[in-house]
């Protein structure tokens, strides 16, 4: 039987406990012998990382509490864990930010000093040698980075190559005559301008090295062929598929020129925000796995006549190749209605290792409608999520409110997989838009490039015409469009509501009001991040203030929610003080909530129950339904 009520009322057996349960944090994946080990956040117990086996079907934690393998090398960390071939276990634990081993049975020893002043990060094995990423803060303007191997007796690590200020990626060949890497240099980011670089080691040293890409491009993701060949992922401006990353291959010990792989009109590569990802990786047959995005995600295979062909693996969002055993293949990412871990076996069958779902059926999954609208920057991609939910409709003429979700970095992508928060909101009758503004990858370097000088004006306008579009086409309810984001998205959210009157309520989560604060009191990582986003300082010093939020507090008019944590590096919590404080000024409906001890991304179970419980109160609160089972939130 259906009921008829009102949108944003909907009974929804999904509540915000069960969504962060089906909402889990993989960190990478590895296959040792026959098993396969992860890494996963566990929000109930404060979000500790651990590393994770299945055994009979019972989940078994590998790196016992309180140890934590997360890495904060950039702040964003990543390749916090590896492993050798006979299951002994390198990870970075979080306190001390020193790599430490751990065989079965044992207890973990450290294998690198005790240096508070040192970050290790993007641990690989390869070939019986232990490569990391470390970062010192030893108070010098940049953080001194290299490119370290870590002896397994617990010596001194050796640096084997240094002198940029950021690299990432290192890759061993095969004779252990040579490493590759990824190296740049500020202002740049690491999808605006990298080298691929080559070094010929002596005695665990780069002695001389050259590069193999131009330097004016974002090549990443360097590997070694089992011949010695050099394949990486590269995104020139010339060619059929310009702008795109694909797979190039080079003899580099020749002067033959490289060449492409398979090359296609779809990225294989993205925002190099964490390390150890990867989008692809080398088979024994001479063949590749590879990720394809072109709006949503796509496993292929490319044999070694560079024939590509789909694996079957569903991945359609957030899709990173983790691992390879012979033919045998570990992908992580999104599904419709899991997020999880897919093997790819030798006989090309596809199983899932580990995935959280929620206990909804499938018809419960709003269903993902890529469209497209042109704001006055060019064509917009965004998908559409509608209120999905088999036992409600609502009301003859009664159209839906709206959320406006702007994802993160500016410089990321989403890929139309409804996740656990976007079905929380649509199976109580709030559709979802989520929107690839100018500046998301997954569309090239041209869409990249969008965004380049103008950060808050092309994300802005996009997402409001995205939002706009589907009122147009009478799916969304035009006085009911609300707009969500984290971090970057939440900058987006605030500049959407002092710059536009598309919406009627905005939801920022650590998101960012002065962008001039930002260029000066944030991490390494990100410094000079906002000199390709907006300009360089103190040259472009008028344009940070035309263009922040704060600049333009007399256009705040619409009820605003803030989320925050109170141990955030990347955005500080005097961000959203600042924009609570001016939004009391004038004396606009509003609810700041500090979580404290949260970082920039929150991790803990009841911060991430009471923050998606938050922000369906306050929709309810601003669009006059009732919210079943969720407490109000009170508004300034």
């Amino acid at each position: 039987m259906t009921t008829v009520a009102p949108y944003g009322s909907w009974i929804s057996p999904l509540s915000a406990a069960d969504a962060s349960a089906a909402a889990p944090r993989y960190d990478g994946a590895r296959f040792v012998a026959n098993e396969v080990w992860w890494g996963e956040s566990l929000p109930d117990q404060g979000g500790r990382s651990s590393i994770r086996r299945s055994v009979d079907g019972e989940v078994e934690d590998l790196l016992p509490a309180p140890w934590s393998a997360r890495s904060r090398v950039h702040e964003y960390g990543g390749g916090s864990w590896t492993t050798d071939e006979d299951g002994r276990l390198f990870f970075v634990e979080k306190s001390d930010q020193r790599v430490w081993s751990l065989r079965r049975g044992e207890e973990p020893t450290p294998l690198t000093s005790d240096d508070p002043q040192a970050r290790h990060g993007g641990l690989r094995w390869q070939h019986g040698v232990l490569l990391a990423i470390r970062e010192v803060h030893d108070g010098s303007p940049v953080p001194r980075r290299s490119i370290v191997s870590i002896p397994q007796d617990g010596g001194e690590a050796r640096e084997i190559v240094g002198g940029s200020d950021f690299l990432a990626q290192p890759a061993l060949s095969h004779d252990g005559r040579h490493l590759a890497w990824v190296a740049w240099d500020h202002p740049d980011m690491p999808w605006d301008r990298t080298q691929i670089r080559v070094g010929d080691l002596a005695h665990g040293t780069v002695t001389t090295w050259r590069s193999i890409t131009s330097g004016g491009t974002a090549a990443l993701q360097p590997e070694w062929d089992a011949s010695g060949r050099l394949i990486w992922l590269d995104d020139p401006s010339a060619g059929p598929t310009a702008g795109r990353w694909n797979l190039w291959r080079r003899d580099v010990a020749s002067d033959l020129p490289a060449e492409p792989i398979a090359p296609a009109d779809a990225d294989t590569g993205g925002g190099l925000w964490v390390l150890g990802v990867r989008w692809y990786a080398l088979l024994p047959d001479g063949g590749i796995v590879a990720v394809r995005t072109h709006g949503a995600d796509e496993v292929v295979r490319i044999d070694a006549e560079g024939t590509a062909r789909a694996t079957g693996i569903p991945v359609r969002s957030r899709a990173v190749v983790e691992d390879t055993l012979g033919s045998r293949v570990l992908v992580s990412g999104m599904a419709p209605g899991v997020t999880g871990i897919w093997q790819l076996d030798q006989h090309g069958d596809v199983t899932l290792v580990v995935g959280s779902r929620s206990d909804l059926g499938d018809e419960w999954i709003p269903p993902a409608r890529p469209f497209t609208v042109h704001s006055r920057h060019g064509d917009v991609h965004a998908f559409d999520h509608p209120p999905t939910n088999p036992h409600h409709t609502a009301p003859e003429g009664e159209l839906p409110p709206y959320i406006a979700l702007v994802h993160g970095g500016p410089t990321a992508h989403v890929g139309g997989v409804a996740d656990s928060r976007i079905t929380f909101f649509t199976s109580r009758g709030i559709g979802v838009v989520e929107v690839n503004y100018g500046g998301s990858t997954g569309y090239g370097r041209a869409y990249r490039d969008r965004l380049r000088g103008q950060w808050g004006v092309v994300d802005r306008d996009d997402v409001a015409a995205a939002a706009s579009g589907l009122a147009a086409e009478g799916r969304a309810d035009a006085a009911r469009l609300a707009i969500a984001g984290s971090s970057a998205g939440g900058w987006t959210v605030l500049a959407a509501l002092v710059g536009t009157d598309v919406f009627a309520a905005g939801i920022s989560r650590y998101g960012v009001g002065d962008a001039r604060l930002l260029a000066t009191d944030t991490h390494d990582f990100e410094a000079r991040y906002l000199d390709g986003l907006i300009g360089p300082l103190p040259a472009a010093e008028a344009l940070y203030l035309e263009r922040s939020p704060l600049s333009h507090t007399e256009g705040f008019r619409v009820p605003v929610l803030l989320l925050q944590g109170s141990d955030d590096a990347v955005v500080p919590p005097t961000q959203a003080e600042a924009i609570r404080d001016a939004l009391a000024e004038r004396g606009v409906p509003h609810a700041y909530v500090l979580y404290d001890g949260e970082g920039h991304g929150f991790r803990r179970a009841e911060t991430v129950v009471h923050a998606l419980e938050s922000e369906l109160a306050f929709l309810g609160q601003v669009f006059g339904f009732e919210t079943p089972g969720v407490p109000a939130i009170a508004l300034s």
